[in-house]
C-alpha cells in the first residue's frame, strides 16, 4: 500500500469506484483505491496537525482538458484549500461568477461552452441542495457529495446559463448551493426511511421544474425528469446505523477496515464496531499512509 507523506485532495470517484487523491510532496499525483483494500486503511496527520495545505492551482485547457500545479511555496491555505497566489493563478476562481461578470480564461470558457445539468439532491437526514454538473462529470459530481436521491431537472447548453437557473433556484424557491461535509457524516449515523427521502427529493424537483417552466428570464435550457443512479456500495452505509468516528484526526493514528463509502464517508471496522469516518477532513492535510490503528474507542450502548 501506498505510504507517503502525502498532502490529501479528498475523495474522488469514477465508475470502478473511489480513491483517494493525493500528491507527493513535489506534487506528483498518486492515488489509492478505497474499495476491496487488502490491508487495513490507516493514517496519521504530519507535521502541525492543525493546519491545512494549499493544494495549487489549475489552468483549464478545454472542455476535457486540465493541468493541476502544486503550490510553489507549499505553504498553507489562506482561503478554502489555497493561498493566496495560488488562488490568484487559478483558472477556476472565474466559475462561480462568470454567468454575471462575462469574464472568463480562454480555456475555461471552453470549458463552459458544453451542456450543464441542474440538479437537486437530497442527503441522508432529508437535507436537499440545488446544484451543477458538466456533461463529463453529470454522475461523478452527485458521488463525490454524497447524495443519497437526486434527481436532474434541467440541462443547459452551457456553465453560464446552469449558473443563472441555480441562483434562480436559490433566490426563488430557497434551495441552497451547500451542505457541509460534517453534517452530511452525522446525518448517515440517522438516516431517514430511503421512502421519505425520495418523497422530497421529487417534490422539490418538481417544483423547481415548474419555477423553471414559468419565465426565469433566460434561454437555452430544457426541463428534463431523470433520477441519479448511486453506487451500490451506498446500501450498505445506510443499512449500518453506524456511529460518527468519535476521535480526532488531530491526534495519534487512525484505521481500520473500510467496508464501504457513500460520497467522501467511509464505513469502517474497527474492534469497538463500525463507525462513520469523514475522509473529507483529510483533505488539505499532510499525511502517512500505513497499517496504523485506531487508539481503543469507548462505546456506549444505546438506551433505546
Amino acid at each position: 500500500m501506498l505510504t507517503g507523506p502525502f498532502l490529501c485532495h479528498g475523495v474522488s470517484w469514477d465508475r470502478s469506484g473511489p480513491s483517494l487523491a493525493l500528491a507527493t510532496p513535489p506534487g506528483a499525483p498518486a492515488s489509492l483505491p478505497l474499495e476491496n483494500l487488502p490491508a487495513v486503511f490507516g493514517f496519521r496527520l504530519l507535521g502541525d496537525r492543525g493546519a491545512r495545505f494549499c493544494l495549487g492551482y489549475s489552468k483549464v485547457l478545454g472542455p476535457k482538458d486540465r493541468r493541476s500545479f502544486p503550490c510553489p511555496e507549499q505553504t498553507t491555505a489562506e482561503r478554502g484549500y489555497q493561498c493566496g497566489p495560488c488562488f490568484a493563478r487559478d483558472d477556476f476562481r472565474f466559475m462561480h461568477d462568470v454567468h454575471r461578470s462575462g469574464v472568463a480564461p480562454p480555456g475555461l470558457a471552453a470549458y463552459l461552452a458544453q451542456e450543464h445539468w441542474l440538479y437537486v439532491a437530497t442527503f441522508a437526514d432529508g437535507a436537499t441542495k440545488v446544484g451543477t454538473a458538466s456533461h463529463r462529470s453529470k454522475w461523478s459530481r452527485l458521488t463525490e457529495q454524497g447524495a443519497v436521491v437526486a434527481r436532474y431537472v434541467a440541462r443547459a447548453d452551457d456553465g453560464r446559463i446552469v449558473r443563472v437557473l441555480e441562483d434562480a433556484a436559490t433566490r426563488h424557491a430557497g434551495l441552497p448551493q451547500a451542505v457541509r461535509s460534517a453534517a452530511k457524516t452525522a446525518a448517515l449515523a440517522r438516516p431517514r426511511a430511503p421512502r421519505d427521502l425520495d418523497v422530497l427529493n421529487a417534490a422539490a424537483a418538481d417544483g423547481l421544474r415548474q419555477l423553471l417552466a414559468a419565465d426565469v428570464g433566460i434561454d437555452g435550457f430544457e426541463t428534463v425528469e431523470e433520477q441519479w443512479d448511486p453506487p451500490g456500495s451506498w446500501e450498505q452505509v445506510l443499512t449500518a446505523r453506524a456511529s460518527v468516528y468519535p476521535l480526532s484526526f488531530e491526534t495519534g493514528d487512525h484505521g481500520g477496515a473500510v467496508l464501504a463509502l457513500l460520497g467522501q464517508t467511509a464505513l469502517i471496522a474497527v474492534p469497538e464496531g463500525r463507525f462513520l469516518l469523514n475522509l473529507a477532513l483529510l483533505r488539505g492535510r499532510r499525511v502517512e499512509l500505513g497499517e496504523f490503528r485506531s487508539a481503543p474507542i469507548a462505546v456506549q450502548d444505546e438506551l433505546f
